[in-house]
């Protein structure tokens, strides 16, 4: 009985036992801290559930980390580009704008000189102010004397650089800094008028004098209305047009922008030239006519030119869009 008895007491406090006991409450204690793991949260963490969970997040961690330093990258680089886009454009801008300075400041200098040095063979003893009192009068009297030898290519030049002036005036007006013009755009209208303004004005005139001969009252309206109705609708027509083909754009366009803009421009030489025409037929001789009217065409060319080049730049910057758009579409069905 006794012996019977200490068995009974020593496989009771056998380490056995208790290591079984142990096995018990580790394997089975996770199912009732899952019911009660809100309400004991310590227990719960004590099973060692949690060590999934915290690996989880430790690599999700891990995983963000990593797409924030990639997008960090990517910004940076993509600043890096910018900012050396930006310096490119700015040197481009410096140098053209730069160009631009040289250009003007050298014709200017180039007209100021040639108007001040009409009298430098006979400029022995003058003063400053001689030279400036004589020198409106004496390149008045050489322009004559050029209007006598060669009166086209003094109208031709004369006429191109009023357009091409006119050209910058209007590039102005719509909003381009002083130094900041298109030296092409420019160099394009003074071609015109070089080319053709200068050389039909001269041979207009004299048609107009020949169909019309007579002084008396009514030939200076009737001129102001041939020339306001046939010729204003020529010119008009042919400035736009070569401008046109000068931007190598395509005959549609052309023809398609003249139609929108013939009535416009028309009627917009309405409000200015019926006056001028006045003066230019009723009190200026026959040979300084296109002086005066080149002298008017500067208001006018500003609104030929504005007109002209306000619907290609419009054309092609919807076409620029349009394209734009038709390659986002294009990179985005590969994707899908």
């Amino acid at each position: 009985m006794s012996a019977l008895k200490n068995f009974a007491i020593h496989t009771l406090s056998s380490p056995s036992k208790s290591r079984n006991t142990q096995f018990f409450s580790i394997n089975f204690s996770p199912h009732i801290t899952r019911q009660n793991s809100l309400q004991n949260p310590t227990l719960f963490a004590k099973t060692g559930l949690v060590r999934p969970i915290n690996a989880v997040t430790e690599d999700r961690e891990v995983d963000s980390t990593e797409e924030i330093s990639q997008e960090n990258e990517k910004k940076d680089s993509n600043d890096s580009e910018f900012v050396e886009t930006k310096n490119s454009l700015s040197i481009l801008w410096d140098k053209d704008r730069f160009l631009n300075a040289a250009i003007v400041l050298g014709a200017g200098t180039f007209a100021i000189t040639k108007l001040l040095t009409i009298d430098h063979d006979y400029w022995h003893g003058w003063t400053f102010y001689e030279i400036l009192r004589y020198a409106p009068e004496h390149n008045w009297i050489a322009y004559e004397e050029a209007l006598k030898t060669n009166p086209v290519l003094a109208k031709m030049a004369i006429s191109g650089i009023v357009y091409a002036l006119g050209d910058w005036i209007a590039q102005c007006y719509e909003g381009k800094p002083l130094l900041e013009f298109d030296r092409t755009r420019m160099f394009r209208s003074g071609l015109v008028g070089f080319s053709l303004h200068g050389s039909l004005s001269h041979y207009y005139y004299q048609f107009c004098e020949a169909l019309f001969p007579s002084n008396d009252w009514w030939v200076v309206p009737a001129k102001v209305a041939f020339d306001q109705t046939i010729w204003a609708a020529v010119w008009n027509s042919i400035y736009y047009v070569v401008l046109g083909f000068l931007r190598l754009e395509s005959a549609a366009n052309i023809f398609g922008e003249l139609k929108t803009t013939f009535w416009p421009m028309l009627t917009a030489g309405w409000k200015l030239w019926p006056f001028a025409h006045l003066i230019t037929y009723g009190v200026i001789p026959l040979e300084q006519r296109l002086l005066w009217v080149d002298c008017i065409e500067l208001v006018w060319v500003t609104i030929l030119s504005t007109y002209s080049n306000e619907k290609s730049e419009a054309r092609v910057l919807s076409e620029e869009l349009s394209e734009d758009k038709s390659d986002s579409s294009s990179s985005k069905l590969p994707e899908d």
